[in-house]
């Protein structure tokens, strides 16, 4: 496969250390929300490694947003997404349909108590449907693979203007992902489920968005970017980019 555009590497001017967040002040309900004790054991042992409080804080989840989370898988964030935005707030889920254990998993949060504020979808792969406009657009871990093909084939400047409007004016993009070389193919991308921050950054600003913030704190540059995420030396362990956009 070709080469990424060479120019893409350009890009990472517009994450240069003046849109580098200082460290995020951790808010208390989000505190709250990650020391929940109703959280499974199993996905509080990875929060050392995934940072949630950092990650939610950045992103700026608060009381009463209503946020669209695409490709929840299963719901390690969903469970605190909802308790920080509490019962004024929602949470819309947008499930890969081919993702069946994702999804079972998924409806096991739908159905525990206290959710009426949590709705489920699994629509067309790369669509966005929304019952209502979104103050924040979330995705960790997910959006390079909206670019692997066996998943179904995704026009991403479609995908990202469709996030665009579903977000209200003043809305936030965040995504969240393994970072990979910057010189990374498309071949690349589906092989190693990395994708490379300029080329997010490209794609999203292209939509209309504009970049306001990045946080450094899932940065390890001690990473091997050229391997698979899910090898064992570094799974769990990879370099990761969290970038935050507005629709203007």
């Amino acid at each position: 496969m070709p080469r990424l555009h060479a120019a893409a590497a350009a890009l990472a001017i517009l994450a240069s250390p003046a849109l580098a967040s200082p460290p995020t002040k951790i808010p208390t309900y989000v505190a709250a929300a990650v020391a929940d004790p109703a959280r499974p054991k199993d996905e509080v042992a990875t929060d050392a490694a995934r940072m949630p409080a950092q990650t939610l804080a950045f992103a700026g989840v608060k009381p009463g947003i209503k946020v669209a989370e695409f490709t929840p898988e299963g719901g390690y964030y969903t469970r605190m997404l909802i308790d920080v935005v509490g019962p004024k707030g929602a949470i819309y889920e947008i499930e890969n349909p081919g993702w069946k254990d994702d999804f079972a998993a998924d409806k096991k949060v739908l159905a525990e108590v206290n959710r009426p504020n949590l709705t489920l979808d699994a629509p067309a792969w790369g669509t966005v449907p929304v019952p209502a406009k979104v103050d924040l657009f979330w995705t960790t871990q997910n959006y390079h693979d909206l670019h692997i093909a066996k998943y179904g084939a995704v026009d991403m400047a479609a995908f990202n203007k469709a996030v665009f409007q579903a977000l209200r004016p003043g809305g936030t993009y965040f995504i969240l992902d393994h970072d990979a070389a910057p010189d990374a193919t498309i071949d690349d991308i589906a092989k190693l489920h990395r994708i490379p921050k300029a080329q997010v950054i490209k794609e999203v600003t292209a939509a209309g968005f504009r970049l306001i913030g990045e946080g450094h704190f899932l940065e390890r540059p001690s990473d091997n970017v050229h391997m698979v995420v899910f090898d064992k030396s570094v799974r769990g362990h990879t370099s990761q980019f969290a970038l935050k956009f507005v629709r203007p």
